[in-house]
């Protein structure tokens, strides 16, 4: 028989680096292939050549391609997206400018509101009104459509964004508009609302249509010329694109909505740690990724991931940010990574972070030029990182750069070049536990109840200390942790969220109303995948109501049937009652009302992908080498370095100890002890928390 044989190629496109991760499956037997390469801003489709290339595959025998990528959120943060004109409804050309009424902080009273995406004289109006029950109130006038086209274009405006009001009940007049300048003005890139949100909330919905229609150019050409790149070396397979929804889709829907991939990379990180916690016997985990440029972390209660709509941008304590309203892994975000920059402010205090000396220039130490002092550069100046191994042994670790950086910056603050190394660890880490603290105790969870999964390049290297403070007992290092968002590509599934809105009590007499409205999404998640080439048997739905106590803003999200009736509606209302009681402390006796419908569309992906090697008795293996680190508080110590790759499945490695591997390094600090299970993870027993 001819020999069977698929690879499975993830592509993780991050600030620093670009990750690879492909699984192959030949006769039966599985490999698994890593690789990393430099991003290559602004040209990353070239970084995703040359990650592939780096890891000696052929694009030709490529089976299947999963893609992630900063692409979207650094045109936004950056300001490198196109001219946007927004199109909306007679008298509401102003909703960006409006916005909303907050302000971060109450006392500013020279606040100013961000900037909106959209010039004001680029914001033009058609003459239609719908209700919010979806009935028209005033026809659609196409009257000054040529009009407005001709002035976007004498403006430079390459994209179109299409809001109208109410058009979540009623999205046939921005079809019609969207249509019309398809006809009229080909050229022009076409964003509509409803795509992309069929929420109520008219700033929140237009924001993220103009939000969308920014960067759909950006992402066309990026991922157009991925794919023409990728074909001319022989790739002729299926390209899938990471979602913020922790699920990936098709490349054309991609391309249709690219403001769905905003938070695409930290999505797949998230999502492999909970499919890894799972496996493990661990649904309780918080995910924290440490990459080259941030720190990124989430919870997860009983295996499942939290996804949210409310999403902003830039929302920071000085400023309100803008929504994006897409389905968006709740996640927290910080500029700290291994290349976060640490610098001195004119007071004479120390940060870390958010700006990154990223691949090019990157730290100090690799000897490329760069004379800021960063996380990476303390790392290795306290001996935790391996000055002879580092980044794999691919780069000679220039320490008298690093030596210099460190000597600068406490030359300003009298501090000798290690307590200056030991303040930006501290910093650095003081900067995750705070983060760590929004997505746990400020939403009502004990970090005590969870273990904590870390991966990325700096996650081995935090993670005990971060547990430590938080009183967390257990941490998870995975195999593979570098290129760990890679992987949770690998193992998410095709994914569609569709959340509609629909206002009522959640009573006996609104069960056919909301029933109604299941119905409608369920159809029109079958004819999406079916226009997929999607099969049903692979196809599952689940469903969410987004419920709130009666004349409340906000809502909390709880699990529903496909269908209601009395009793279905009674156990949802407890359990509406239990989870707004454990987010705010306290419940209401007062009517429930329902504003949202969440179904979840799921397709079903192999993911055939972890295998567990066989038990073996448990070991306690002898140390490579050994070296002098500095464990800050607790001391300077002759400490045992092992390589991982070369560790036994059940060896038992008690702290102080280094566990180097090609790319990250894991730091036991003393009292901790590491065990490496079956499917390559370091299970670490954080002292003094048991």
């Amino acid at each position: 028989m001819p020999e069977t044989r698929t690879i499975r190629v993830a592509t993780d496109v991050g600030g620093t680096f670009t990750d690879l991760v492909a699984v192959e499956h030949a006769d039966g037997v599985r490999r698994i292939h890593t690789a990393k390469a430099d991003s290559t801003p602004p040209a990353f489709a070239d970084g995703v050549l040359d990650v592939i290339g780096r890891s000696g595959l052929s694009e030709a025998d490529i089976s299947s391609l999963s893609h992630g990528s900063t692409v979207i959120i650094n045109a936004l943060t950056e300001r490198r997206g196109s001219t946007v004109g927004l199109i909306t409804t007679k008298g509401f050309r102003d909703v960006l400018e409006i916005a909303r009424g907050d302000r971060p902080n109450y006392f500013d009273l020279h606040y100013k509101k961000p900037t909106p995406f959209v010039e004001r004289h680029l914001c033009r109006e058609l003459e239609e009104r719908v209700d919010y029950h979806g009935n028209v109130v005033t026809p659609l006038s196409m009257d000054g459509l040529d009009e407005i086209l001709d002035y976007f274009r004498s403006e430079g405006v390459e994209t179109i964004a299409i809001s109208f009001l109410h058009a979540y009940a009623y999205p046939e007049h921005e079809q019609q508009v969207a249509a019309e300048i398809r006809k009229r003005a080909p050229e022009l890139y076409v964003s509509c609302a409803h795509e992309i949100s069929r929420e109520w909330r008219e700033y929140e919905r237009a924001n993220t249509a103009v939000l969308s229609a920014y960067v759909k150019p950006v992402a066309d050409r990026y991922l157009k010329r991925l794919r023409e790149s990728l074909a001319d070396r022989g790739y002729a397979n299926p390209i899938y694109l990471m979602q913020s929804n922790c699920g990936i889709t098709t490349f054309d829907r991609s391309l249709q909505m690219p403001i769905s991939m905003v938070e695409s990379g930290p999505s797949s990180g998230v999502w492999g740690a909970a499919e890894m916690g799972r496996l493990i016997g661990h649904p309780n985990v918080i995910a924290l990724d440490i990459g080259g440029t941030t720190a990124k972390c989430s919870l997860i209660e009983d295996g499942e991931i939290r996804i949210t709509s409310d999403y902003w941008l830039e929302r920071t304590r000085t400023t309100s940010g803008y929504p994006v309203m897409v389905p968006v892994v709740d996640i927290v975000e910080i500029g700290n990574g291994g290349g976060s920059i640490a610098w001195i402010d004119d007071f004479g205090k120390m940060h870390v972070g958010p700006r990154s000396a990223g691949a090019n220039p990157g730290p100090a130490a690799y000897g490329r030029g760069g004379d800021d002092a960063t996380t990476t550069d303390a790392q290795l100046f306290l001996g935790r990182i391996n000055s002879e191994y580092f980044c794999g042994g691919e780069i000679d670790a220039d320490m008298d750069a690093v030596e210099a950086s460190l000597g600068g910056l406490g030359s300003e603050m009298d501090l000798t070049p290690v307590e200056i190394a030991r303040g930006i660890v501290r910093i650095a880490n003081n900067n995750m536990i705070n983060a760590l603290k929004l997505i746990s105790l400020n939403r009502g969870h004990d970090p005590r109840d969870f273990a904590l999964v870390a991966f990325g390049g700096g996650g081995g290297m935090h993670a005990v200390t971060l547990a430590r403070e938080l009183g967390i007992s257990k941490v998870i290092v995975p195999a593979n942790a570098a290129v760990f968002s890679a992987l949770g590509m690998l193992l998410s599934d095709i994914r569609k969220d569709y959340i509609e809105t629909i206002t009522a009590d959640f009573s006996p007499a609104a069960a056919e109303v909301i029933n109604d409205k299941i119905r409608d999404i369920s159809a029109r998640a079958a004819e999406e995948f079916d226009a997929d080439g999607i099969a049903p048997e692979q196809t599952a739905l689940r469903f969410q109501a987004r419920l709130r106590y009666r004349n409340q803003e906000h809502f909390v999200e709880v699990d529903m049937p496909g269908e209601l009736d009395a009793s279905v509606l009674e156990s949802v209302s407890e359990a509406f009652h239990s989870t707004y009681e454990r987010e705010y402390t306290y419940r209401l006796d007062s009517p429930i009302e329902i504003v949202a419908v969440h179904c979840i569309a799921i397709a079903s992906e192999d993911k055939d992908l972890l295998e567990e090697t066989a038990a073996s008795p448990e070991s306690r293996p002898k140390s490579s080498a050994e070296r002098e680190v500095d464990f800050d508080e607790s001391g300077i110590h002759t400490t045992g370095i092992y390589r991982g790759e070369s560790l036994a499945t059940n060896a038992c490695i008690d702290g102080p100890a280094i566990i180097e591997e090609s790319g990250t390094t894991i730091v036991l600090f003393p009292g901790d002890t590491a065990l490496k299970d079956g499917f390559g993870n370091y299970q670490i027993d954080v002292g003094g928390q048991a």
